[in-house]
């Protein structure tokens, strides 16, 4: 059976978004992909990618965050960012 590790689950402020981040590991061996959910009130988004490009998107996002004044940027809850009510 195919393991699948929990790593994070947050909300965005903005759009009601919940984020998870999971690991998923094949049976079968083989490397690790990080799979990308994204929930929309009942809509799903799916996605699985390598490490390579996980590091490419992360490097992306961290460049344009930092591109944007602090004053901006919406606060994350903590409650919801661990998953928890808000």
């Amino acid at each position: 059976m195919n393991t699948i590790t929990p790593l994070e689950k947050f909300t965005i402020p903005l759009g009601g978004q919940v984020i998870e981040l999971q690991q998923l590991d094949y049976e079968a061996g083989g490397m690790s992909l990080l799979r990308t959910r994204i929930r929309e009130k009942s809509r799903f988004t799916v996605f699985e990618i390598d490490a390579l490009s996980a590091r490419t998107w992360g490097e992306a996002l961290l460049r344009w965050a930092d591109t944007q004044p602090a004053a901006t940027a919406p606060t994350v809850d903590a409650a919801a960012a661990s998953g928890g009510a808000p």
